[in-house]
């Protein structure tokens, strides 16, 4: 069933929270480049460590909506 137009599985966000998702989501790509950058430039292992592990709580904040 729709309302308002929309599917009722459907998911309204505002403005706000999309550029809030949108600035995230930038966030869990630059923790990304970072390690691709730290491999290409042979980081070391506690380096490496350091850095996926920011990508992984970039990533499970980014699972919570707000």
């Amino acid at each position: 069933m729709q309302r308002g137009g929309l599917p009722e599985d459907s998911v309204v966000l505002s403005a706000a929270e999309l550029a809030d998702l949108q600035d995230r989501l930038f966030q869990l790509r630059c923790a990304a480049e970072d390690v691709v950058t730290a491999v290409d430039d042979s980081a070391d292992q506690a380096e490496l460590r350091k850095l996926a592990s920011q990508v992984v709580n970039v990533a499970a904040e980014l699972e919570r909506l707000r």
